[in-house]
Order: structure tokens, then sequence, then C-alpha cells
């Protein structure tokens, strides 16, 4: 399956988006109510709608950025969100990034790439990432589907991925999932080596 710009733009185009909430999800918007630096650099790879970016910018995060493979996604966000700075909308790859953040958030990016990319995440975030930065959010942990996304995991296959690169804070079932994900999400915090 080629999960390139293609196969995401039509996703978008046709609302065939069944992974997303439709609003923030508690967890991130749980810890994004702990920070108090405003200024803090913030990644949201593969953000979708990104009502995560909508939230941290509606409470005066003045640094939030959002990258996706789907002009449609980022245009979403451009008539959500009028006042969100269109130079702060990044369609690229992720992979293919060349800038540094204080803080990268995981929200259905890492099950929405093919898993064999998953190494070479770990190894990007921890790349774009400032010293001490951190990479926080949600990793599925059910097993889902093989074929195409979202693909799901557990602890003990993401563990090797990332301890190399981070240290890993908090990698724990997720007690404050929204309903339609409850017993199914890990909370991540990993701090750049």
């Amino acid at each position: 399956m080629m999960l390139d710009e293609n196969f995401w733009d039509s996703r978008y185009q046709s609302d065939n988006t069944g992974w997303d909430l439709g609003r923030i999800s508690t967890p991130l918007k749980e810890y994004f109510d702990q920070l108090n630096n405003k200024d803090l650099k913030i990644l949201i790879p593969g953000g979708g709608n990104s009502y995560e970016a909508e939230y941290l910018h509606n409470k005066g995060f003045t640094n939030v950025y959002v990258v996706d493979l789907s002009k449609t996604a980022l245009k979403n966000i451009q008539k959500r969100i009028l006042s969100f700075p269109n130079e702060h909308l990044i369609h690229a790859n992720f992979f293919e990034l060349q800038d540094t953040f204080d803080l990268i958030i995981e929200q259905t990016f890492f099950c929405a790439i093919n898993t064999d990319l998953r190494p070479k995440y770990a190894i990007k975030a921890s790349e774009l990432l400032n010293p001490k930065g951190k990479l926080v959010g949600l990793f599925f942990n059910v097993p889902l589907y093989d074929n195409r996304p979202p693909f799901g995991g557990n602890k003990e296959e993401y563990i090797p991925y990332f301890q190399p690169y981070f240290n890993l804070e908090i990698i724990e079932p997720c007690y404050n999932s929204v309903s339609e994900r409850k017993d199914q999400e890990l909370f991540i915090k990993f701090i750049k080596k």
C-alpha cells in the first residue's frame, strides 16, 4: 500500500477519516494544560485536521507547527483557524524536515506510517528535537490492522525503537483515553538523550 500524498489527500477529500476524533483527545488536552512556556516550539507530525494545534493556538502558544502530506488537511486547518499562521502549516514529509523543536506531539501519526518506518521515526524524532526535547503523546496498544492504517502494536515492540535515542520517562497504559479508545492507548513521554 502506497501511503503517499495522494493516498492521504484523497482520504481527507472524501472525509474518510475514521481516526479523526473531531476534537482534541483528553490525554493531550490534560498534558497541554500543564505546560506554562507559551514559547515552546512544538511540532505535530502527520497532524491532519490537528485539533491539538487549534487547542494550543487558542491557549496562546505561538510556535506550533503542523506537518502533513495532505494539502487538504492543511487547508482544513486554515479554514477552521483563521488566525493560525500559514507559515506554520508545512506541506512536507516528516522524514524530510530540517528544523528543530522543543516538543513533538504524537497523535495517530506513528500508527499511520508503514510499520517498517518505525525505527526511522524514532531516529528522525530525535534529530528534530533540541537537547532535552520531548516526544509526548499516544501510541496504540492493540494489534489493529496489518494491511492498512491504523497499524497497532504494543509497548514491548516500541521500546527498542526509542530507547537508543530517548530516556523513556513514561510509556504506560493511558488512564484518561477518550471512550472510543479506552484501554487501547499508551501515553508516552520520552526525553531526548
